[in-house]
């Protein structure tokens, strides 16, 4: 059985202007053009990682979320070992900003029509 949350996350971040999912390292990852946004866990353990940098201190006040590994916190990247009642809307959230910083402008542009289109 998965972690609830990983079939929402997975259809939001695929949603994304040109967004992909690649499997490096034996993991999943979503990609937009050659830039990773987002990089999800193995398994049921609901493990996401997201670069953020208006949210970021939001999201270090959970228990959950701690600074990425492997260099990765030097640029805003945080791990989030996701509760089952972890708030969809603010994890989703955290991946729409984590893609708006590695996104090319053209796409964020594509994105802030499709907000205001709905």
């Amino acid at each position: 059985m998965s972690h609830p949350l990983t079939d929402p996350i997975r259809a939001f971040a695929a949603g994304l202007p040109e967004a992909w999912e690649d499997h490096p390292w034996g993991e999943s990852v979503f990609k937009v053009r050659k830039k990773v946004f987002v990089f999800l866990g193995v398994g049921e353990e609901g493990h996401v990682t997201v670069k953020l940098r208006d949210r970021h201190d939001e999201a270090m006040a959970f228990e959950w979320v701690k600074p990425s590994g492997y260099g990765l916190d030097r640029g805003g990247w945080v791990s989030c070992a996701l509760p089952p009642d972890a708030p969809l809307d603010m994890v989703l959230g955290w991946i729409e900003e984590s893609y708006r910083i590695v996104a090319p402008k053209k796409l964020v542009a594509v994105l802030d029509e499709e907000d205001h289109t709905s």
